[in-house]
């Protein structure tokens, strides 16, 4: 049972990765607000999923430390992959609207794919510390917000000081 979990995250990773990483390719406006919007929907589809992750675990055994501890560092590295990310955008005033542009490089591409291959071993690594349950997987979402709260918030940063 635990390889179809494992299957099944991997395609779902695979899924919403690709399409964060095909949105940051595009050449958009750096916007006040509009850069936390989609942080903070994943944000809520992450507490809700991780909420279910939890209750995946807890209807077979009692949940332990150590994959909270894991759920927990993994965050951390979503935070870390997110500020090595904003570091990789490119960001620049257009000369002719002077409105302030952002567009992702191949580096923030291969980045974004370590981040999803790490967060598939994690998420691996916690439910077999959990011994039931999907609580790795579910927590994909949060792991989006987390790195990509992180990765906005630094571009915005930069864009303000154009």
């Amino acid at each position: 049972m635990q390889s179809t979990h494992g299957g099944a995250a991997l395609a779902i990773t695979v899924v919403v990765v690709g399409l964060v990483v095909r949105r940051q390719l595009r050449i958009r406006p750096v916007r006040r607000v509009g850069s936390l919007i989609a942080p903070a929907v994943l944000g809520v589809l992450g507490v809700a999923a991780t909420a279910f992750g939890v209750a995946s675990v807890l209807k077979d055994r009692p949940l332990t430390a150590m994959p909270v501890v894991l759920l927990v560092a993994s965050l951390a590295v979503a935070a870390g992959f997110g500020v090595a990310r904003a570091r990789t955008v490119r960001v620049w005033r257009d000369p002719q609207g002077g409105e302030v542009l952002r567009k992702g490089t191949a580096a923030t591409t291969g980045l974004w794919v370590a981040a999803g291959a790490v967060h598939l071993g994690l998420g691996l690594w916690i439910d077999h510390a959990a011994g039931a349950g999907i609580l790795g997987p579910a927590s994909l979402y949060a792991y989006l917000a987390v790195g990509l709260g992180a990765q906005n918030l630094l571009v915005r940063r930069r864009a303000a000081a154009l």
